[in-house]
């Protein structure tokens, strides 16, 4: 028999950690150092293209936003002329004589000159009016115009001059404040030049119709000014494409005896930005010689770090080596694991020194952590189950015994079928309550469970109850917690009337990821402090336990951002909003 000290010779027999560890790290140092002076160079490289990208990139995103300023700058001047419903009033006026004279010098004209001043640019400006009591006012000739005479002018045209151009009868169909075109049109290539097309309207009464056009002809080189390849690097080249690929303007000489349809990315870094809402596309080629000029002398730094830090780690690995093992790795990889939550992670070593006994204590930590965790996991599950069958087990359908009088005084007047209909939606409306005891039930056995209520009181209030329905008939297929509308229905019966009749409106619909309902009234409505207090109840005053219920029910079981919500002002009804996840409920359980 060995005695305690024997033993615990015995199972010291073992080559210490520091000494394998040191061999290994001396036999593998000079594999490190490679790998490092290799993958620093890459990353190098990499990090160097990837900030010149960035950099690039980020100056081509100034010339994208300095042009789209002065597009947007074009199309606010149009829409000074297209917004001004005072001005389309006057356009739509047909009389003839001194009335329409003097609309045109004191109207017509002053705000189309005060759309030529509202900008900077250079533009010349053609109004075309369907009305053709307004006399043509232009400078120079409609088919030879002079397009640089015409800059900061406006000309007055009839619209039927545009019959025959083909630009403008396959412009596209109005679509009410959106549609506008950029486009070289007449003489604007002659010149350098596009124009920014638009249609005037009349929307009265409630119906687009054009009554004009707009031309704005703004030079090429004063839009794009802002597009210099100096910026980006010498030898780069900027190109700015419309829909159809053609080039409108280009900043930067392609090489002598290259064609644009050669460049490849081999050679070029290209960098691409949109511009007109997607349409246009803003191009930069970048020669990759601008990002690689320092590579050689990075290169030679990196060669020479990685020789010095090879023989530095080699004088000083006798007394570093035991901070870069293979089994410290695996300890810290099973830790981070369990950091993560990951707690099925174990350790396999196999051996009798410090690890064996560091793996099995790790390995047993983690079962029993795992173990806790899932006990307390079911622990709040249950506890949230309770909590919920709590809050469902107070909703108070009150209305019962409100019900119970109606039935009785039906039967008092030998009213029999109003009496068996409202029986009947009485136990409808308590079978769909019970619901087998579940408290997910489809959004359809809920909106069924709410008619039963509204035919229970249409029958006791006959004509004085309005209800009407607004609903996606796909959201049938979604789940909800019962008992979330007839609260906010009965409360408007109860509390909302305003004088003799009260309109009810029920909507659904699915909006993005969630299911929302609505409950709008016509009723007396509610100040903001009710609703503060129903929310936020004051202790000894019992407002909107109802309201507090369904609230507390939806975010219990969805999460705290569902839930409902009040909006509403005395005299003007109010409008509940309720808010659930769009939970598709399974087809096989839909009874």
């Amino acid at each position: 028999m060995l005695v305690p000290n024997q033993e615990k010779k015995k199972q010291r027999q073992y080559i210490p950690f520091g000494y394998k560890l040191m061999l290994t790290y001396m036999f593998f140092i000079v594999i490190p150092v490679i790998a490092i002076g290799f993958f620093s160079n890459a990353m190098y490289q990499e990090s160097i293209r990837k900030q010149s990208r960035t950099n690039l990139q980020g100056t081509l995103l100034q010339m994208r936003d300095n042009i789209k300023y002065k597009l947007e700058d074009v199309e606010r001047v149009s829409s000074m002329i297209y917004d001004d419903y005072s001005l389309v009033l006057h356009l739509r006026h047909f009389e003839k004589g001194w009335d329409t004279y003097d609309r045109t010098t004191q109207i017509v004209r002053p705000k189309f000159q005060n759309a030529m001043q509202a900008t900077r640019l250079n533009m010349a400006m053609f109004i075309f009016l369907q009305n053709q009591n307004f006399n043509e006012s232009y400078y120079g000739s409609f088919e030879q115009e002079d397009l640089d005479m015409l800059e900061r002018k406006y000309n007055i045209y009839h619209l039927n001059r545009l019959e025959n151009q083909n630009w403008y009868t396959t412009y596209p169909e109005e679509e009410y404040g959106k549609t506008m075109v950029w486009k070289m049109v007449q003489r604007d290539e002659e010149y350098g030049r596009i124009s920014l097309l638009r249609r005037m309207v009349d929307v009265f009464p409630l119906e687009v119709k054009e009554i004009g056009f707009m031309r704005f002809s703004v030079r090429i080189q004063e839009l794009f000014e802002a597009m210099d390849y100096l910026k980006i690097g010498e030898g780069s080249i900027l190109l700015l494409k419309d829909e159809q690929g053609r080039i409108l303007y280009q900043s930067g000489e392609v090489p002598a005896g290259v064609g644009m349809e050669e460049i490849s990315e081999k050679d070029y870094l290209i960098i691409t930005e949109t511009l007109n809402e997607g349409n246009w596309e803003l191009l930069a080629y970048v020669p990759m010689t601008i990002m690689e000029r320092d590579s050689a002398r990075v290169s030679m730094f990196i060669l020479g770090t990685c020789v010095i830090l090879l023989i530095v780690f080699s004088i000083v690995g006798m007394f570093i080596s035991q901070y870069f093992s293979v089994r410290v790795m695996k300890i810290v990889s099973v830790l981070n694991a369990f950091r993560e939550g990951d707690l099925h992670k174990r350790m396999r070593y196999k051996g009798k020194d410090e690890f064996s006994q560091i793996a099995s204590a790790l390995n047993e930590m983690g079962q029993n952590i795992d173990h806790l965790i899932e006990q307390v996991y079911l622990t709040q599950i249950e506890k949230k189950e309770a909590e919920l069958e709590s809050l469902q087990a107070q909703v108070n359908p009150h209305f019962l015994y409100n019900t119970l009088s109606s039935i009785s005084r039906l039967a008092k007047f030998g009213e029999i079928d109003k009496l068996q209909k409202m029986v009947l939606d009485l136990a409808k409306f308590y079978r769909l309550s019970l619901n087998e005891g579940r408290t997910v039930i489809p959004i359809r056995h809920e909106l069924e469970q709410a008619e039963a209520y509204i035919n229970i009181q249409r029958t006791k209030y006959g004509d004085k109850v309005t209800i009407s329905y607004d609903l996606d008939p796909a959201i049938v297929r979604y789940s909800t917690i019962k008992l979330i509308l007839q609260p906010f229905i009965e409360n408007a019966m109860e509390h909302a009337w305003f004088g003799d009749a009260l309109d009810i409106r029920i909507e659904a619909r699915k909006v993005g990821d969630s299911i929302v309902f609505k409950v709008i009234d016509n009723g007396l409505g509610m100040s903001p402090g009710l609703i503060r207090r129903i929310f936020d109840p004051v202790e000894g005053q019992n407002v909107g336990f109802g309201i507090r219920n369904v609230n507390s029910r939806i975010q219990l079981h969805f999460g705290s951002e569902y839930g409902v919500t009040i909006g509403s002002r005395p005299g003007m009804g109010t409008t509940v909003q309720i808010v659930i996840p769009a939970t598709p409920y399974f087809p096989e359980e839909v009874g």
